[in-house]
This record gives C-alpha cells, sequence and structure tokens, in this order.
C-alpha cells in the first residue's frame, strides 16, 4: 500500500472530519500531520506528529512543514485565517509541498467589498444592491450619516452592515435582526466604520442554502447542498454563531427547493467559477474549495449573500463521510489537475454542535438552565465514542474547541464538539445526532433542539411556496 503524508491545518471539528475522511483512506497508508489550534483529542490520537499553535500564524505552521518536509506529500488548510495570510504562497515559497487551498490573491472572503465588486461584473442579477462607504470619502460624519441615510430611503430601511474586513467593530448587523431605527443601524455603522471602510447591502427574504465546490483549479465538482443554523437559540433567535448545527437531505438539494432550484445553483456556480478562472489566468490559483456561496433562494431568484474561500464549518462535516470515493484520491485529483467526477453515498446527515456556557451568550439570557458546578469541568465523550461502534458508520463525534489537560478533555470557548448522524432520512439522521448529542456529559454543554426539525423544514418549504406564489 503507497504511503502518503499529509498535514492539516487545523481549528475545529471541520478539521477533525478531514483527518477523519483521510484517516478512512483504504488505497494508501496515511500519515498525518496536524498543525492544531489546540491540543485536540481526536486529532492527537490519529496525527504521527501534532503541533499546537494557538494562532495559527503562519511562520510557526510553514516551519513545521519544513521541519517534516520529507514525509510530507500536501498540505490541506481548513481555517479561512491561514488561507487570507498566503499561507499556500508561503509553503510552496518555501518548500516544494503543494497546498491544497486558493492562494492569498484569490482568497475571496478577505474583503466583502471585493466579492460585491466581482459578482456585480460576473453575475449582476444574483447580487443584492450594495453601496460602499469609505472612511477616505469623508471629512465628518455629518456626511457621513446625509449619505446612510440617502441610500436607507432606497432600501426602505431594509439594510444590512458588513464591515469589508474582519474588524475591532460590530461586524455585521441586519435591519430586525439587530436593530429597528436608524439611529441604532447608524451606531453599528460607525462602531464598524472607524476601523475602514463599510458595505451598506438590501436585506434579502428568502431561505438560504451553503452551497460548496471541489475543484482542481481549471474544473469545479459541486458538493450537496447543506442548510446551516447561524442563529444562537430556538426557533433562530439570538446572535448570529459560527454555526449551531446543519443537515443535508437524501438528494443533492434541500427539502424546501426544487431539482431546478439546485439546477439554477449549479449554473449560476459555474457562471462564476469559469469566468473568475479566465479573469484569472492561473490554473492552480482556485484549487481547493475556492466557492463556498451562502446563497438566497428569494422571490427574485437566487441571490450571494457572501463566498468563503475554504470548507464551510459546519456544511463539509455534512459531505465527507457520504464519500464513496478514496478522499486521498480526490485530493490528489485536485492536485493534479484530473478532477472531473465524485461520488456520493445516497443518505441524509443532521449535524448538531454542543457549546460551552458562554457560547453565544446562552448564559447570560438563559442561568437558569446552566448547571453552575458543571461549567469548566472535564466533558466526558466516552459514551458517545461507544454509540458511534453501535451505529457503526451511522454516528460520528468529531471534537473541536476541545482540549487535552491533564490527561482530561474540556472544552474551550467556541464550538466544542460535532455529532453527526448518518441515515436514510432526514427525521432518522436527526435521532441518531441528538443520541449522541445526549451521550455528552460535563463542561455545562447545550445545543439547540431543533436543528432539522419537523417543523423548522415545514417553516422553509412554507416560505418558499409564499414566496413562489407572490413572483
Amino acid at each position: 500500500m503507497e504511503k502518503v503524508g499529509i498535514l492539516v491545518v487545523s481549528y475545529g471539528s471541520r478539521e477533525a472530519a478531514i483527518i477523519d475522511a483521510l484517516n478512512r483512506s483504504l488505497n494508501y497508508n496515511v500519515k498525518l500531520f496536524v498543525a492544531d489550534r489546540q491540543l485536540n483529542p481526536f486529532n492527537k490520537k490519529r496525527s504521527r506528529k501534532h503541533v499546537v499553535i494557538p494562532d495559527l500564524n503562519n511562520k510557526d505552521i510553514c516551519k513545521f512543514a519544513e521541519t517534516n518536509e520529507d514525509e510530507i506529500d500536501f498540505v490541506i488548510v481548513g481555517p479561512e485565517k491561514p488561507i487570507i495570510a498566503g499561507l499556500r504562497d508561503l509553503i510552496e515559497q518555501k518548500t516544494k509541498i503543494p497546498v491544497l487551498c486558493p492562494r492569498q490573491k484569490y482568497a475571496i472572503e478577505a474583503s466583502k467589498i471585493e466579492q460585491r465588486l466581482l459578482f456585480k461584473e460576473i453575475a449582476p442579477n444574483a447580487n443584492p444592491r450594495f453601496q460602499i462607504f469609505n472612511p477616505k470619502d469623508y471629512k465628518n460624519n455629518i456626511d457621513v450619516r446625509k449619505d446612510v441615510y440617502l441610500w436607507l430611503d432606497q432600501l426602505e430601511n431594509r439594510a444590512v452592515i458588513k464591515p469589508d474586513k474582519p474588524s475591532a467593530g460590530k461586524g455585521v448587523g441586519v435591519w430586525g435582526d439587530h436593530f429597528t431605527a436608524r439611529e441604532e443601524l447608524f451606531e453599528h455603522f460607525m462602531s464598524n466604520f472607524q476601523y475602514g471602510s463599510v458595505i451598506i447591502e438590501e436585506k434579502i427574504d428568502g431561505e438560504e442554502s451553503s452551497f460548496q465546490v471541489f475543484s482542481d483549479g481549471e474544473h469545479i465538482i459541486p458538493l450537496p447542498s447543506v442548510r446551516d443554523y447561524k442563529r444562537a437559540f430556538n426557533k433562530d433567535k439570538g446572535p448570529n454563531t459560527g454555526g449551531m448545527g446543519s443537515y443535508k437531505d437524501v438528494q443533492d438539494y434541500l427539502p424546501f427547493l426544487t431539482a431546478k432550484d439546485r439546477d439554477d445553483e449549479l449554473s449560476l456556480a459555474n457562471k462564476i467559477f469559469q469566468k473568475w478562472k479566465e479573469k484569472i489566468g492561473d490554473k492552480t490559483a482556485l484549487r481547493g474549495v475556492p466557492l463556498y456561496l451562502a446563497f438566497m433562494h428569494s422571490k427574485s431568484g437566487i441571490k450571494i449573500l457572501e463566498n468563503n474561500s475554504r470548507p464551510g464549518d459546519p456544511e463539509i462535516i455534512n459531505i465527507l463521510p457520504l464519500l464513496k470515493d478514496d478522499f486521498v484520491d480526490v485530493c490528489y485529483q485536485m492536485l493534479n489537475r484530473t478532477l472531473t467526477k465524485i461520488r456520493f453515498g445516497k443518505a441524509a446527515s443532521v449535524l448538531t454542535y454542543k457549546v460551552p456556557p458562554n457560547y453565544g451568550g446562552y448564559m447570560t439570557v438563559f442561568p437558569h438552565f446552566v448547571d453552575k458546578t458543571a461549567v469548566n469541568t472535564p466533558v466526558d465523550l466516552s459514551k458517545a465514542n461507544s454509540l458511534v461502534n453501535k451505529y457503526s458508520d451511522q454516528l460520528r463525534v468529531y471534537p473541536g474547541s476541545m482540549e487535552i489537560r491533564d490527561s482530561k478533555i474540556f472544552a474551550l470557548s467556541s464550538r466544542a464538539v460535532a455529532i453527526l448522524g448518518i441515515s436514510d432520512s432526514i427525521e432518522e439522521a436527526r435521532e441518531i445526532s441528538l443520541e449522541g448529542v445526549g451521550a455528552i456529559s460535563g463542561g455545562a454543554l447545550w445545543n439547540r433542539t431543533d436543528i432539522a426539525s419537523k417543523q423548522h423544514i415545514l417553516n422553509s418549504k412554507r416560505t418558499m411556496e409564499l414566496l413562489r406564489s407572490n413572483k
């Protein structure tokens, strides 16, 4: 059996799922090297060499790659920060190791403004209306307020505030969710504007889907669509998070969409990729996951909310365990520009995240539901891991923001552990996921209980029926 050394740059559960997919290879003897944000118990157990780099800075990651260059055949990068900072460019400059992710120049999630301008050129009908506000264009806040309010008049206040780049401000804000008055909106706007350019977009009503592709730089292979749950609490209440869970249906499209909606997603993604590739002219620049598109299905068709240049967390976790092809082979096809087809099993998958008590402000909003005596105590994954054996390939437990400390496992500040159920229907996959959730104790961890629920999916179906009837 051919040996292969793979370096995985890891942040959380997404990378645990990547490591699991690589480790299950039947065609290769896989030796894993992991540059991790923390001492993740899942990754540590499966790696030949494991190094903790808390800030995932590119210099230290590259040094780890250089030290083990003779044993590493390629690198997979999961989190966005190293990609945006140019990790691929650095490693490929310093070593002979190829890296699976887009080049820094084309890590498009680095700038929301660049995204909008690119999509305005390539797919204007799918681009929400937007206006860019640059601090260099204004001498005082009075003029800023005047222009913001004029734009709000055109949008009838239904606006989304987005800082161009990650900043020290309040981040993305949505009319009706984060503010209901212009003064509140403007305050949110200014909290971001003091650090750099801000974009104000029209708010689009509809139902969201996550659309991802694998690419060898010349071709894209679309992955099944996934629904993500960004809001912290049940019934889509509370602040936005990194994603509290997600689901995938048996077919490639979501239950509230149609086969035609899926075809429209494919057509739009292909159009974006082909025209973007032509503009670039570099046949390898976009390999990896250059398109992880958040689509909003509205009464006026598909709109692009945003695009990322890396696998989705949690969305890729719903998909990797359903691969029928060897994931190492898929990676080599992306590296060798020979990616033409990927096979997936016909199954549904539901992912639920368990998170620490302070995540999403849960302890503040629901203090009476938190077991104060369990906060910061060790987390016991043993019963959940036993269920993995019971369910065979139908249950996966992927630790994320967790670390080994004094031979015990502790949750950190972000999404602690992802529990994925796989079955012949969304309902059965959800039951398996929730059984795994219930088997995890300690740390005062909590989770949304309505991920992929029948009622939530029914609400999405009703929304789409209403939107279609009003076209």
